[in-house]
Order: C-alpha cells, then structure tokens, then sequence
C-alpha cells in the first residue's frame, strides 16, 4: 500500500511540473482565499510596494477577476512587464505616460487604458495619482506576494 501511495505521488509532483507549476505555487494557489471579503474598507487593506514610487492595495476578487488601486509619487514608474490577464486601467486621479505595446500617450483622471494578455506595458507617473486596474483571470501571484 506504501508503494502505491509513494508512486501516486511522484506521479502528480511529476504532472505538475510538465505543467510548469512548481509544487510550493501549487500549494500557495490551494491556500489562497478563493476570494475577497463582501465587504471591504480602505483603512482595513494593507498597502504593499508595487514598483518605484508605488503602492498597491488589493481590493476585490474572485479567480475570474481583480481589482487592485495602484497609487503613484510623481516620478513613479510602473515598470514594463506582461502578463497573460486581460487588463483594464482606470485614471482615478493624476498624470501617466503609458506605454502599451509600441504606443505611448499621456492619460489623465477620467482616462481608461485596455491591455490584451501578454502585451508589454508600463507607465511613468508626471502628477501623483491613483490607478485602478482590473484583472482577468484573477492575479495569483499578487495574493500569494500579498500573503491573503
């Protein structure tokens, strides 16, 4: 019975790592909340650093979707990145330079930005403000950062 056992669990550690999931993301991702509390207040979320000159406070979520405030310092910079989420940003407050892909143009409170999966982007901030992005699926790897 041992054997089997043993066997049954190199087999999964083995098909996980086909995957490319490592065992400690997989186990992260089995202990992560499945989602947000119904009810969220501001002073109650912790700000955690989210790149030079910027915090962010994760706000609701499930694993289909996410959304997360991203506050910037002038001279901020979101560094360029990609990512396989769909994502939508909201210009609550301020001044940014974005990137996305090869296009690069100034938004301002009221501005929204949309992101196809696995596009670079990446902003500067010129007058300190807030974004509000929204993820599709969920981004895992800011709660398991996060430690929620």
């Amino acid at each position: 019975m041992r054997t089997v056992n043993t066997f049954a669990t190199a087999f999964a550690l083995v098909a996980m790592l086909a995957t490319n999931n490592s065992f400690a993301q997989q186990q992260n991702t089995k202990n992560m909340k499945k989602h947000s509390e119904t009810f969220m207040y501001e002073k109650d979320l912790p700000w955690e650093p989210a790149g030079q000159g910027a915090v962010r406070q994760i706000a609701g979520y499930n694993e289909q979707i996410m959304m997360v405030k991203v506050k910037f310092e002038k001279g901020g910079v979101g560094t360029p990145h990609k990512h396989k989420h769909t994502q939508v940003t909201y210009v609550a407050s301020g001044t940014f330079e974005f990137t996305i892909g090869n296009e690069k143009k100034i938004v301002k409170a009221g501005d929204t930005l949309y992101m196809e999966p696995n596009v670079e982007h990446g902003c500067v901030c010129l007058e300190a403000g807030l974004l509000i992005d929204c993820f599709s699926p969920w981004r895992d790897d800011f709660l398991t950062t996060n430690g929620q």
